[in-house]
């Protein structure tokens, strides 16, 4: 009798071993252990992609000249833009790299802005390329700058002139500092805040070939726009593999 109960007490503990024992340790052909478990927390490459949508708020201003026969008493005043709304977006990739710092780059997109009055219409848009380098603090606040070019695009349409669309392509050096905060969603999603400082040179637009009515010859109209200065709110997300 005593060695059937302590049979059966044996058989108990090693049930209860069993079921005890971690899913990731199974028994070998000694009698020992060996781990199978599969690990979900595997070390980062450091590399990751990502989308950020932006809320920017342009400044600048447009200086404009124009041909003696043009000139009016109220025509074409030099017009002072600032923290003009626009909504643009970016697509970055980047790599972690000495755990704390972050190389990016970025291409972007500033938004679009139009302007009319009764004698012409005016937009603006700027698409960007940067190279961004980042420090992030152990709290997920990180600190960033960034150089790069934009190209702000200008299109001008007047009533003097004589065809349709008049745009000008610029190429702008560019550069920005950053501010954000980076919440880890799961263990490759991360919710990315930042705010953004930037400027750029702006680009001089010349039409040389305006013809007006009862004015023979050909006019010439100008606005020069010096600097460009955003400042940029965003929302992304990115995805470290």
């Amino acid at each position: 009798m005593k060695k059937l109960i302590s049979l059966v007490a044996l058989l108990g503990v090693t049930t209860t071993g069993a079921i005890a024992a971690p899913s990731y340790l199974t028994r070998d052909n000694s009698g020992g252990y060996r781990v199978t478990y599969d690990y979900t927390d595997k070390a980062k490459t450091g590399w990751y992609v990502g989308a950020r949508a932006d809320f920017n708020f342009l400044n600048w201003e447009n200086k404009y000249s124009l041909d003696d026969g043009l000139k009016g008493p109220e025509d074409f005043e030099n017009d002072k833009y600032s923290f003009e709304p626009v909504f643009g977006g970016s697509a970055f990739a980047g790599r972690r790299f000495a755990y704390f710092w972050r190389a990016e780059l970025e291409a972007g997109y500033m938004g679009y802005f139009e302007d009319k009055d009764a004698s012409s219409e005016f937009s603006l848009q700027i698409p960007y390329v940067m190279l961004n380098g980042y420090y992030d603090f152990v709290n997920g606040i990180y600190l960033g700058v960034g150089v790069g070019a934009a190209v702000p695009i200008t299109t001008i349409d007047t009533v003097y002139s004589s065809g349709g669309e008049r745009k000008e392509y610029g190429v702008s050096p560019m550069a920005g500092v950053m501010l954000g905060y980076s919440y880890e969603l799961d263990n490759n999603l991360v919710l990315d805040l930042r705010y953004r400082l930037s400027g750029m040179t702006g680009l001089d637009q010349r039409i040389n070939d305006i013809e007006v009515k009862y004015m023979p010859g050909e006019h010439w109209f100008q606005n020069d726009i010096d600097f460009i200065l955003d400042n940029s709110l965003s929302i992304g997300i990115r995805y470290e593999f």
